[in-house]
């Protein structure tokens, strides 16, 4: 035993260094990276803000889709089209669909440089891998418990009078969300949470848990089920497997309709006014997600470079403070 201990202390430093670089990656630091890269957007630092993406996109495995387009259009605007070009083909090897890269208007003066013809030549087998690399199994499943709710969520809306619709999220919509919640819990047990890393969707799960959320005031008061999922939705975040923009939009329902719109929460649903502004940024902050103000800011640096900064666009241009 003696002998074993004194072998321990001799190994050398770079045994447990390489041991601690296996370790989970922190992306609450990744979240915390892309708002010092936003906030020098913000102040038209754009070369500072292209290398944070461009240390970032080295330091981590896996990388949020937005980000790569965000880099590339960087880029561009600094006539950098080689170092745009490394990151649009990369954002197709994270799942950018060429029907929405076409789509970014900033972008379309490349579609004249000989790159942009590889890009559409070898779209079809990037794409492929691309798909090949997720979790198929998940993704269908997801697929369908999103399509299940959105059929659920149509007889609620074909009801007009709120009595009728409150009625019907008890009695109907309820049970039937208490069991995609269960199934949920069971993928976040066995493969974590199904996002954008796990399946390449961020939104088929997000709106089946805001749908959960705002079935009615009183049984989001006295619902169990997503309080026992948020703390693994935070961990999740940590990870790297949702988004701080993802948990923000779920969350925001639960806050808002648990409180009767009494509570602005993240200012998505309900903007924040002066008096409790700070508290909605807090909020913001725990999480990694920019201020209020910053996001106001890169709503006009958009306007000024025509840019798109890919802002969660469940809310148009600014929040405001009201």
């Amino acid at each position: 035993m003696k002998i074993l201990l004194i072998l321990i202390c001799l190994l050398p430093a770079h045994s447990f260094a390489q041991f601690t670089s296996e370790a989970p990656q922190d992306y609450g630091e990744y979240h915390q990276q892309i708002q010092q890269a936003e906030i020098a957007i913000a102040k038209a630092k754009f070369q500072e803000a292209l290398q944070i993406y461009t240390e970032l996109f080295h330091a981590f495995d896996f990388i949020f889709l937005r980000d790569y387009k965000i880099a590339a259009q960087l880029a561009l605007h600094l006539n950098e089209k080689e170092k745009a070009f490394e990151f649009i083909q990369k954002g197709i090897a994270a799942g950018w669909d060429l029907k929405n890269l076409k789509q970014n208007t900033f972008l379309a003066k490349l579609r004249h440089e000989p790159e942009w013809e590889s890009i559409e030549n070898n779209y079809a087998e990037r794409r492929q891998d691309y798909l090949e690399s997720l979790d198929q199994f998940t993704r269908e499943q997801v697929h369908e418990m999103f399509k299940l709710d959105q059929k659920r969520a149509f007889g609620a809306f074909i009801r007009v009078f709120d009595k009728a619709q409150e009625k019907y999220a008890i009695r109907k919509f309820a049970p039937h969300s208490e069991k995609q919640m269960e199934k949920l819990v069971q993928i976040l047990e066995e493969r974590g949470y199904p996002g954008e890393r796990l399946i390449g969707n961020n939104f088929w799960m997000s709106t089946v848990l805001s749908h959960h959320n705002s079935i009615t005031t009183n049984y989001a008061k006295k619902d169990s089920l997503y309080p026992f999922i948020r703390p693994k939705l935070i961990e999740a975040i940590d990870k790297g497997q949702i988004s701080p923009y993802e948990f923000a939009l779920i969350d925001d329902w639960y806050i808002t309709v648990s409180a009767n719109r009494t509570q602005t929460g993240y200012g998505y649903l309900i903007p924040p006014s002066p008096a409790n502004l700070t508290e909605t940024n807090a909020l913001r902050e725990q999480i990694g997600l920019r201020s209020v103000a910053l996001r106001n800011t890169l709503v006009d640096v958009q306007e000024e470079t025509g840019m798109d900064f890919y802002l969660p666009d469940w809310i148009k241009g600014k929040i405001e403070v009201e």
